[in-house]
């Protein structure tokens, strides 16, 4: 099955046999956040354009994180049982927005489609989940236990005493955190959905539009593997491109959020930084 390059912002450079399909005119209505009803547009957009069955789907900048919701859904819908969902992602991407839905708002979404069994979003070394910001993620799905955090070097001492522990899984380093999630992922027999956003690796290996995780390729790739066997489909973002947010409330956000910018100068460096990425993880998930 052939890769697909959704060309939303340009960043995606050309993979050994993948597609491309332009849909740079959307850049602007989707990128960092969309209402709820662009969004079913984008995924009716997207059953149009896309088969029913793919190699990875590689979609640009981690601002477009949420557009893995109708990937996954229309993913999800075509099996007999449950599926596991992993987000690789140095973010939760559960956070409460309620205008609609942005690149880290989603997840809770997914966690509530029927045809998925447990969300693991791991890889998470922001401060997004600690106790500091504990009111800002959506907490049902933590104590549904449809959704886990696997996480690195954050204070999460808060879960327990509010009766999740069960749902948050802190590790001193990268290595432990792969180590234990690939033990658990491959005692797992579920058809599995793996999307990673780049920004979970360490700077060192691929520059991203935001703040940055501590994993390497070969953790990425460990994890790859432990799903492999049960693996449906996937998708790949978190490239770095430049974004000029024509809507007011993006720019304020993007503020807020204290969004790094890439530096212009070092652009086309890091794109090919991240190619060499995308070339291991298309070889790895095909």
């Amino acid at each position: 099955m052939p890769a697909y390059i959704l060309d939303l912002d340009g960043s995606v450079g050309a993979l050994p046999g993948a597609e491309r399909i332009d849909l740079r005119h959307w850049h602007d209505q989707l990128r960092f956040a969309c209402s709820n009803g662009r969004l079913q547009s984008f995924g009716q957009a997207l059953r149009n354009l896309l088969p029913v069955t793919s190699g990875p789907v590689f979609f640009g900048s981690g601002d477009f994180h949420h557009l893995s919701l109708p990937l996954i859904a229309a993913a999800v819908a075509r099996q007999q049982v449950p599926v596991r969902v992993v987000v690789l992602d140095n973010h939760p991407d559960n956070m409460r927005f309620p205008f609609g839905v942005h690149c880290g708002s989603w997840v809770s979404r997914v966690a509530a489609l029927p045809t998925v069994a447990r969300v693991d979003v791991a890889g998470i070394t922001s401060h997004d989940i600690a106790a500091a910001h504990a009111w800002e993620n959506r907490l049902r799905p933590l104590y549904r236990r449809k959704l886990h955090y696997w996480s690195i070097g954050v204070d999460v001492r808060w879960a327990a005493r509010v009766g999740l522990g069960h749902a948050f899984h802190d590790f001193d380093n990268a290595d432990a955190m792969c180590a234990a999630l690939s033990e658990d992922l491959a005692a797992d027999t579920a058809p599995a959905y793996l999307s990673i956003d780049k920004d979970v690796l360490h700077s060192d290996v691929a520059r991203s539009n935001w703040d940055q995780g501590c994993l390497h390729a070969e953790h990425v790739l460990a994890i790859i593997a432990a799903l492999r066997p049960r693996l449906i489909a996937s998708d790949v973002n978190g490239e770095v491109s430049l974004a000029r947010y024509p809507q007011w409330w993006k720019r304020a956000l993007s503020a807020i959020d204290q969004q790094p910018l890439p530096d212009p100068a070092q652009l086309a460096t890091w794109q090919s930084q991240q190619h060499a990425v995308n070339l291991a993880l298309l070889h790895a998930l095909e």
